[in-house]
Formats: structure tokens, sequence, C-alpha cells
């Protein structure tokens, strides 16, 4: 009886909350402050179509770079969690084969997905998309083949040179915003070009490029981890 009670109070609560929402609601219909200079002069200042971007890449750079180094971390962690024994790196698991529609299917997929993560990466300054989006397209692409073909070897050298390289890409792209132009990640070093062309928008091509593989290399890691410390054959 007293455990009903509580929930419907608790039930009442929301209700009367949300009501109180619902009748205190006033609908902007127009932007203010910092949101209409974004939009009013945005493109102008930045270069790029998708309003979006402007504001990830350049405007709010620092809080990009920060939810980079966020699933950075997230990556360290789980490997951490995930780190093999001796034993167990030295022992050699063979999972169970999957169909042949499955490995040809992936064979066909894979290099199409990663085209369209490059693509979406590319053309993020123009069309919805950029660096977080097409990297995890292209991690997508990894996590198939290994689902393809659990005894595939993923060069994980490879993956670290990556995300790596790319990493230190990012802040030298900064900086070189702030030794060259207004600020850090200022994309205006490099000439803002034909606006709506796929080279425009200074740097931010460079900027989301980098961002999808760090993006990309940092989700395959993780995939990679999950991969070696299956133990189920």
């Amino acid at each position: 009886m007293i455990k009903n009670f509580l929930i419907g109070l608790v039930l009442a609560s929301f209700v009367y909350m949300f009501y109180n929402l619902y009748e205190s609601y006033e609908p902007k219909t127009e932007l203010t402050g910092i949101a209409a200079h974004y939009a009013e002069n945005g493109a102008k200042e930045v270069g790029a179509a998708n309003l979006v971007t402007a504001v990830v890449v350049t405007y709010r750079g620092f809080d990009t770079m920060g939810e980079v180094t966020i699933l950075f971390l997230t990556a360290s962690i789980i490997g951490f969690f995930l780190k093999l024994s001796k034993a167990d790196e030295d022992r050699v698991i063979v999972h169970k084969g999957t169909s042949e529609l499955l490995i040809t299917s992936s064979q066909i997929l894979v290099p199409i997905i990663f085209l369209f993560g490059i693509y979406v990466f590319m053309n993020g300054h123009l069309t919805p998309g950029g660096g977080f989006q097409g990297g995890a397209i292209i991690a997508s692409g990894i996590a198939l083949s290994i689902m393809a073909n659990p005894n595939r070897e993923i060069n994980h050298h490879a993956i670290l040179w990556i995300e790596s390289l790319s990493g230190i890409a990012f802040v030298m792209l900064g900086i070189l915003g702030l030794a060259l132009a207004g600020g850090f990640l200022d994309n205006r070093f490099i000439n803002l070009g034909t606006f709506g062309d796929l080279f425009s928008a200074g740097a931010i091509p460079l900027i989301y490029s980098v961002i999808g593989l760090k993006v990309g290399a940092e989700i395959s890691n993780i995939l990679n981890k999950y991969q070696k410390s299956q133990k189920e054959s």
C-alpha cells in the first residue's frame, strides 16, 4: 500500500512539473545573441556551407578537442581492463567459421563502407557529417570485417600509428590557427576558397580528415581489444 502510494506520488509530481513546463513554454521565433551571430556571419567568417561544422570545428574547437580526448581515454581504459596476460597472448584461439555469404558480402561492403566514411568527413563542411560520423562509419567497416572473419588479424601497430599521427596533426592544425590566424583551430590560415567547393572553408577539410582518422582508429582499437579478449572457441 505504501509502495503504491509513493509510486503514485512520484508520477503525480512528474505530471505537475511537466504541466508547468508546458504552460510556461514560449517558443522562440528568432535567434538571439551568439546564435544569431553564428547564423548571420558563419558562412562569411568560416566559409563552410554547413553551419554546424563552422560551430563544431572553429567557434568551439576546444570542445571538439575535449571530445576527442574523452574518446581516447575511453579506448585506453577499455584496453587496460581487457589487457591480456602473457599466457592468453600466447594461446592460439580458433573461432568458429562464418558462412561464405557473410565473408563474400564483407569483401564487397567493407571497401564501400570505408569509401563512404571518407566521403562523410571530407564533405563535412558542405553537407551533414564530419569527422566523428565518418570515423564511426570507418570503424563499422572494421566491425563487419571482424564479424565476417573472427580469425582475421588486425594490424594493431598500424592503428596505433594512425591514431597517434592524426592526434598530433589535429593539435598542430590548432596551433597553426593560433599562430597564423585568429585563434586555436582557426581555419583561416589557409585561404577560404570558393564557397561551396570541395576544397573550401580553409583548413576545415584537413581538420575533419584527421578527426575522422583518429576517431576511426580509436574505435577500431576498441574492437581489436574486444576481439583479442574473446575466449570462446
